[in-house]
């Protein structure tokens, strides 16, 4: 199975890079995983809902770009779909039957531009809270690997 995961920005935090890096590893057993990096617009303070909505597109037309005409794409969105781990596992395990890349696409301080939410065959909550972009790459990362010790009936943290 392949997995990416499109985040917006660069991480910069040693523990995020760590951590991501350790999910990595794991997640090597059960898939290919691609990482992939876009480019974050600068948000200046009491940016405009126009200046938002720009900077929204700019990060939007980037993530676009790396996503394939026969990826299946998951964004993250708060409005989106809430799943428990093992509802996660599931839909990862039919999804890999038919052999298509999974993407997945987490924004940036701003969120996804609706061009990529458009894109999406799915889109996936974590919570209804807001979690800075780059936590919610470790956090993600964990769920696909939780999701895969699910799949293949390994002892996982309940």
């Amino acid at each position: 199975m392949k997995i990416a995961v499109i985040g917006v920005g660069k991480l910069k935090e040693k523990y995020f890079v760590m951590a991501v890096e350790e999910y990595g590893k794991r997640l090597s057993r059960y898939c290919r995983l691609e990482l992939m990096e876009t480019a974050d617009e600068k948000t200046p303070d009491g940016a405009s809902p126009a200046e938002e909505e720009r900077i929204k597109r700019l990060e939007g037309e980037r993530i676009l770009k790396a996503v394939r005409e026969e990826d299946y794409v998951i964004a993250l969105a708060i409005q989106g779909e809430a799943l428990s781990s093992e509802e996660l596992a599931q839909r990862l395990q039919e999804l890999s039957i038919r052999g298509r890349r999974i993407v997945f696409i987490i924004g940036g301080s701003l969120g996804l531009h609706d061009s990529v939410l458009a894109r999406a065959d799915m889109r996936l909550s974590f919570s209804k809270m807001t979690f800075p972009h780059q936590l919610m790459r470790v956090v993600l990362l964990e769920q696909i690997y939780r999701s895969f010790r699910i799949i293949k009936g390994e002892p996982y943290h309940k």
